[in-house]
Parts: C-alpha cells; structure tokens; sequence
C-alpha cells in the first residue's frame, strides 16, 4: 500500500474542541498543509452534539444537561441529536480531499464506502456488521454505529460513532420527547433497535476496539495509517474557533 493517511490516535477532549479539531484539520487539508487524516476520539466530559440544521430548544433537554455536566455542541454536520458517553463511545472522524480516488464523488456511495472501515473493524472484533444506508451501521439488525458528512471547498469530512455501551433511558433524559407516551414509547424501541458492543460480545477495552476500527478502516480503504499529530497551526486554530464559534451562543443557539 503507496497511499497514506496521517492517523491521530484516541485521545479525550471536550464538545467544543473535538470539533474544533476536525474544523482545524479541514482547514489544513483545504491549505494542503497535511495529508489526509484519520483521527479517533472520545468525548470528555460527555456531551450532545446537535446536527447543524436542529433547533437545540426542540432537540436538547438543556437543564438535564446542566445536571449531568453534559455539554451541548453545534456540529457543521447535518443529522441528529447525538448523546456521546465518555464511557460508551469512540468517534472517528475522516477528513480528505474530494479528489481522493478511494472517496466516490457520489455522497450516498460515499457513505457506503467509508462505512466499510467500521464494518470491517467491527468484523475483526468477531460482530456480523453491515451498512444501512444512508448512514447507519447494523449488527444483527439492530443499530451500532451512525455517521454524518460535510463536504466544503474541496475537502470531505465524515465523522462517526461507535457504541461501546449504551445508556438509552439517559440519553432520553437529555434528548427531548415531550410526550410522555411518545416518550416511553421511544425508549422502548430504541432499546429494541439499539446495540452496543460490550452487549453483543462483552466488554472490551477501548484501546481494542480503536485499533480494530483503525485497522479496519486501513484495510477498506487501501491505505496506509501512520502515526502523526496536530500541527502547531492546527492546534492554535482549534483553539480559536472552539473559542469564538463552539463555545458561543450564536452558533450554539442559532437554531
């Protein structure tokens, strides 16, 4: 394998500068400053992250939150609420030119394609994976993994989750079902629809599971991962646009 991505491996940050990083490495990549890049992360402390065209008032129990110390964060992806447990999830993100062959032009084949990495990982950990379009990933019919895409000035970023365990009756603390029919109800069919790794297989380290998914990603892809970091522009960058765009309430509120 000739082709290379950098590959930044798990670390822990919080809401505003996990997608401040993302942005920063966009930002990089659109400059051709850096290769593309693959990165893993977790969510410290636990956080919303809200799709950027959801109002947060209609999505986000925002006194739940408060309660929780959970953070909400405003993503420049489409899609859903999304509750992130620090303790039950690994996100990934993939950040490439347009022009990369492995990537289809086309958004719904995208999909399908870098999706794969998670089933192939998910495969290497010994769990029967599939991807659902447009975005979800399956294991035994029920959903493990959801994924959302921006594409701007020439560059992709996909970012994703994996689930490690799942708390369903929080995440329905902080999500907003104002129904309390509705919201039983809701409860009930995700806990149907929903599944984890540590349910399917028992409990793994997160390590385990990040080397699989890089390792599958690796290998849907065709690429090489190698070890690297944030540039120290990237790192500035980051800095400044989770201080001045994720950490503020006109992006965090604007909806």
């Amino acid at each position: 394998m000739t082709d290379s991505f950098r590959f930044i491996g798990l670390e822990s940050q919080d809401a505003g500068m996990n997608m401040a990083i993302d942005e920063a490495i966009m930002n990089s990549r659109r400059n051709n400053k850096v290769r593309d890049t693959f990165r893993l992360y977790r969510w410290k402390p636990s956080a919303v992250s809200i799709g950027f065209f959801q109002s947060i008032a209609d999505e986000v129990n925002l006194q739940a939150c408060t309660n929780y110390g959970v953070e909400v964060v405003r993503r420049i992806t489409g899609g859903g609420a999304v509750y992130h447990d620090f303790d039950g999830e690994i996100t990934y993100s993939l950040i490439a030119g347009v022009d990369n062959p492995k990537i289809p032009t086309d958004i719904l084949k995208s999909y399908e394609v870098l999706c794969e990495g998670l089933v192939l990982g998910l495969k290497n950990l010994g769990l029967s994976a599939r991807f659902h379009p447009v975005n979800d990933i399956l294991v035994d019919g029920k959903k493990i993994s959801g994924n959302a895409q921006t594409r701007k000035n020439g560059i992709i970023l996909q970012h994703g989750t994996l689930l490690i365990d799942v708390n369903v009756d929080k995440m329905f603390e902080l999500l907003k079902v104002t129904d309390e029919k509705l919201r039983d109800k809701a409860i009930k069919g995700v806990k149907e629809r929903v599944t984890s790794v540590n349910l399917e297989i028992g409990k793994l380290s997160m390590e385990k599971v990040a080397l699989s998914i890089r390792e599958g990603f690796s290998t849907s892809l065709g690429v090489q991962f190698e070890e690297g970091h944030l540039e120290d522009e990237e790192v500035q960058f980051a800095k400044n646009v989770r201080e001045e765009k994720y950490l503020s309430k006109e992006w965090t509120f604007q909806r």
